[in-house]
């Protein structure tokens, strides 16, 4: 049974720092990509970053030059560093990943900006 599970999130202060994790666990043969996803109270699910498995990465509009994503494949972990915190990154974040070709979801990690 393929599992994804997110660690890290926290509350923090307006301008802090903050680092996501999310390991998938199980009868693992191939990750490819694997994204970070967000959801604010009443809003719709977003993409925040993807990494390709050649290490390619993408990033929504509202998070470049703040945000990284990383990979460890000998983990099956990927990283969200989150830095310059905002009151408005404040969402439950997703872990989601192709996992033997098929596309797994994490059950969600808060992270609370806030003074």
């Amino acid at each position: 049974q393929v599992q994804l599970v997110e660690s890290g999130g926290d509350l923090v202060q307006p301008g802090g720092s903050l680092t996501l994790s999310c390991a998938a666990s199980g009868s693992i043969s191939s990750i490819g990509t694997m994204r970070w996803y967000r959801q604010a109270p009443g809003k719709q699910r977003d993409l925040v970053a993807l990494i390709i498995d050649d290490g390619t990465t993408k990033f929504a509009d509202s998070v470049k030059g703040r945000f990284t994503i990383s990979r460890d494949d000998a983990k099956n972990t990927v990283y969200l560093q989150m830095h310059s915190l905002k009151p408005e990154d404040t969402a439950m974040y997703y872990c989601n990943a192709i996992i033997n070709h098929y596309d797994f979801w994490g059950k969600g990690i808060l992270v609370t900006v806030s003074a």
